[in-house]
């Protein structure tokens, strides 16, 4: 169902330089910095002045490519990238509000690890942290683990009948991950810690589990070695753009983020996540949807297009993405998120086009727009991620009732 334009949630997806290969030679751009601890806190923390929910940090297991399966050899534009898990960690203690998402490849990946890696963020950030989950079907990816191969698929095979099978496992195993993270997650009952030091009694050991998930693609005993998170369950997001991710998102996940084309694609798009939801018998939870738009903002349109008009001429092509492209001013994204939004989308990620200025675009300009329309917050309300979207806290699956 649409929400109230009060309940519209905003995101900003971090990559880099910005979404715009180009991007890294903008005389505002800090491509010297992109791999210090200080570039990142400056990013976050001008999201966190616009009262966004969360940021969302990229991150990949190979170098970033033209080529869907392997490198392009191209070196005029940005490659290499901090691990975003890491990121988060060290920036956590420097917020104090907004969310922090990390990107993290599921497919060569151990749950074990991951869970006590975003269990972590969560304690240095009081209760901000979320993980979005990402397969890879990329055979350079899989080449750096040597532990399985992947079928070389291009884009167009995607519907055949090897194209479909693929795409299952990898998804169906992206939801056995996501289900061996939050048993781990809740492994330690929330009173599990005594620390009496009086009677030497640090742990209850009858309030941790083992987990004993046995499937196809993990056997994990449990339980965690990290306690129960603050928020007793990080965010959990994935990226969709068809029925594959959809139902990834509908069954197992917290947030999905989607890419949208107008209003009526949005709303054919919902759709099928909300039916995928009843189906996996989560109908009467809060699942977000978020559509997804890379950004290019400025005060008049035309100097919008035409900035990205000149980064398209520094790459050698006209940008083109997954998600739409916006170009124009804080006051016409408005007008199209407000648009969007009537589809039943419950926010927006936006992915800005080039770093720090189509971030600045999004937080002082998109947001005080917002808010003179009453569409957007005007101060933090919550102090955990769960509690910016509308979340409560989960009651633990192994405790006692």
């Amino acid at each position: 169902m649409p929400r109230s334009p009060s309940a519209l949630h905003l995101a900003v997806a971090l990559d880099g330089a910005g979404w715009h290969p180009a991007a890294w030679r903008e005389p505002a751009a800090r491509p010297g910095e992109l791999f210090t601890a200080r570039y990142w806190a400056d990013l976050v923390t001008e999201a966190e002045q616009g009262l966004l929910d969360l940021v969302t940090i990229e991150d990949a297991l190979s170098l970033q490519s033209t080529d869907l399966d392997g490198l392009d050899g191209r070196t005029d534009q940005v490659r290499g990238r901090l691990d975003a898990v890491l990121i988060a960690a060290r920036i956590a203690p420097l917020t104090r509000h907004i969310g922090l998402v990390p990107t993290t490849v599921v497919t060569h990946t151990e749950p074990f690890h991951v869970s006590k890696a975003i269990a972590t963020v969560d304690f240095v950030s009081g209760g901000r942290a979320g993980v979005r989950v990402k397969v890879s079907g990329r055979g350079d990816e899989a080449a750096h683990f040597g532990r399985r191969t992947v079928p070389r698929l291009r884009v167009d095979e995607l519907d055949t009948p090897a194209g479909r099978a693929a795409l299952k496992e990898l998804f169906d195993e992206a939801a056995d991950y996501v289900e061996v993270l939050r048993r781990l997650w809740d492994s330690w009952e929330d009173d599990a810690e005594i620390r009496d030091a009086a009677t030497g009694r640090f742990i209850d050991r009858e309030k941790l589990h083992y987990i004993d998930f046995e499937g196809d693609r993990f056997s994990v005993k449990g339980p965690s070695i990290t306690p129960r998170p603050p928020q007793g369950q990080p965010i959990v997001s994935a990226l969709a753009h068809r029925t594959e991710p959809f139902r990834l998102v509908a069954r197992s996940a917290d947030l999905g983020f989607v890419t949208p084309r107008d209003t009526a694609h949005a709303t054919e798009i919902v759709t099928e996540i909300r039916e995928a939801q009843t189906a996996a018998g989560r109908a009467d939870e809060t699942v977000h949807v978020f559509g997804d738009l890379v950004v290019f903002i400025d005060d008049d349109p035309a100097a919008a297009a035409d900035r990205k008009a000149a980064l398209d001429e520094r790459a050698g092509a006209p940008y083109t993405s997954d998600a739409r492209v916006f170009t124009g001013t804080p006051a016409q994204l408005a007008d199209l998120l407000q648009d969007l939004q009537q589809a039943g989308l419950t926010g927006f990620r936006l992915r800005p086009g080039t770093l720090p200025h189509d971030l600045t675009g999004i937080t002082r300009g998109l947001v005080p727009e917002l808010q003179r329309r009453g569409a957007f917050r005007t101060e933090y309300r919550a102090d955990t991620l769960r509690g910016l979207l509308g979340l409560t806290r989960p009651v633990n699956r192994y405790a006692d009732v």
